[in-house]
């Protein structure tokens, strides 16, 4: 567990004594080699069999795995819970953008987009356009939704979101947020997780 970690990006609160012992005890039970496996991460999600979905919770592993090495140990475990249960909203949009830059290159180009809002797309059918008149909205396409933030929030017009753009767009543009962060609501899985296990 010899890895560079700072607890500077999930800074949203202290965790008390009693709450890290759960997660450790829970940590424990799902990983008793003490490391969290890919095939793991997600059974814990309960992904088996739907391509989207595991492409999905594949991006949401290598955020989580800080160090690169394939395996998320107890102290990524609880980087990742206190972000999604804690962190601010620039901490998830940062950790968002992670997920969607695949390719790591620090920008999140059309393709890298559409493929996660795809993703996004089938697991929630979340993507819609509000409108004045009508909560319930037009339903969009997935093309439409990323030709959508890219026409908000890509304000060079180069083809890519940077990460400022993409944090920038997000708190700009409410509808831009919604999009964005559509999976930034991995704290409900976790949430619901946590509660079908066993109970300590």
């Amino acid at each position: 567990m010899g890895q560079q970690f700072s607890w500077e990006e999930v800074e949203a609160g202290e965790m008390d004594v009693a709450e890290l012992q759960e997660w450790y005890k829970r940590f424990v039970v799902e990983c008793p080699s003490g490391t969290l496996f890919m095939h793991e991460f997600k059974r814990l999600f309960k992904v088996t069999g739907d391509e989207s979905a595991s492409q999905y919770v594949e991006g949401m592993f290598r955020a989580f795995d800080k160090n690169g090495d394939n395996t998320i140990d107890f102290l990524e475990y609880v980087a990742a819970l206190n972000l999604v249960l804690r962190g601010s909203l620039e901490h998830k949009l940062r950790w968002t953008f992670k997920i969607y830059d695949k390719d790591r290159n620090g920008c999140i180009d059309r393709l890298e987009l559409l493929d996660i809002v795809e993703s996004i797309y089938k697991l929630k059918k979340a993507c819609r356009v509000e409108t004045a008149k009508d909560n319930d909205g037009e339903l969009l396409t997935p093309e439409e939704v990323v030709d959508r933030i890219f026409l908000l929030v890509d304000e060079n017009g180069d083809g890519q979101l940077s990460l400022d753009e993409f944090i920038e767009g997000a708190r700009r543009d409410q509808w831009v947020m919604k999009m964005l962060q559509m999976d930034v609501n991995p704290g409900s899985w976790i949430t619901q997780q946590r509660r079908k296990s066993a109970m300590f």
